[in-house]
């Protein structure tokens, strides 16, 4: 068993996966704005992803903006059969790389065709709406009205499932009423664990959940509990931080980005690792000292 295949897989939307995937956000420069500084080693970790076994990528067509579905098209193109790629919608970016919320019919629908030109496609495995109402973090309001637009593409074959960002178990079910869900993508990790009912919940309806920030997004968690962890178990916190969460709840499905190609086989090398049961007691105290407020970072 190669080492990725200890990770398990996990059936979306009609597809068997491994549940250690890839994210693309870091593939564009820097702020997640503009081309990357090296072109031709952003392809080769797309290659050496696949190559290692992954074969879940999520990536938008706001990272850059068009930047990572162009990469991944030029390095990945025609795509393997068992290949899920996930894209997301609902901003855009401005000329300084800021972020603004794109909601309309006119740009939804643009920004899926968006994603079916840049990535060389004719349908859209996984669309992921983001909700716009909490920019930092999920917050309550009607999602209807917007992702009914992307309902209507689904029916007219561009989309063929849809998955939810950013979102409550309000507007979870809210979305739930106008078509079915794949998977849910919010942030989680060892400091911040808000879905963990969420999760369960979603576990026992087959609906996968991808945390994203694994290791606290833009401001990376500082605990020393895990840092001291990883040490005794000669592992990165990363590592640890992606093993718990394969360890939390089968449905999870990570997608730790990186740029590098040594990042990469790092974040894999989690797949095989098992944490006993005292350590994710210890790890659990993350959780403890962020509500305490004496864990910072996240983001």
């Amino acid at each position: 068993m190669s080492i990725i295949e200890q990770s398990g897989t996990f059936e979306i939307a009609g597809h068997s996966v491994k549940r250690m995937g890839y994210g693309a956000m870091q593939l564009a420069g820097p702020g997640v704005f503009g081309p990357p500084r090296n072109p031709a080693g952003a392809e080769n970790v797309l290659r050496a992803a696949l190559e290692a076994g992954i074969n879940h990528i999520d990536t938008s067509d706001f990272y850059g903006p068009h930047v990572t579905n162009q990469l991944i098209k030029k390095a990945l193109h025609p795509y393997a059969d068992d290949l899920l790629i996930v894209t997301k919608i609902s901003a855009r970016r401005d000329e300084k790389g800021g972020w603004i919320p794109a909601l309309s019919a006119e740009e939804l629908t643009a920004a899926v065709h968006d994603n079916l030109r840049n990535l060389g496609l004719e349908a859209l495995d996984v669309v992921n709406f983001r909700s716009m109402h909490g920019l930092h973090g999920p917050e309550e309001g009607s999602i209807a009205e917007p992702f009914s637009v992307l309902a209507d593409l689904k029916k007219q074959g561009l989309i063929r499932h849809l998955g939810l960002s950013n979102v409550t178990p309000t507007q979870i079910r809210e979305a739930q009423a106008i078509t079915d869900i794949a998977c849910v993508q919010n942030q989680y990790n060892l400091a911040y664990r808000h879905d963990d009912a969420l999760i369960d919940d979603l576990a026992q309806q087959n609906i996968a959940y991808v945390p994203f920030f694994p290791l606290g997004g833009f401001s990376p968690l500082q605990s020393q509990i895990l840092s001291d962890i990883a040490a005794r178990l000669n592992l990165t916190p990363m590592q640890v931080a992606l093993a718990w969460l394969l360890q939390r709840a089968a449905n999870i499905l990570l997608i730790p980005g990186t740029s590098s190609v040594v990042h990469l086989h790092e974040n894999i090398a989690a797949s095989a690792v098992t944490l006993t049961p005292e350590i994710v007691a210890e790890l659990d105290g993350v959780w403890h000292a962020a509500r305490d407020g004496s864990v910072g970072g996240h983001s």
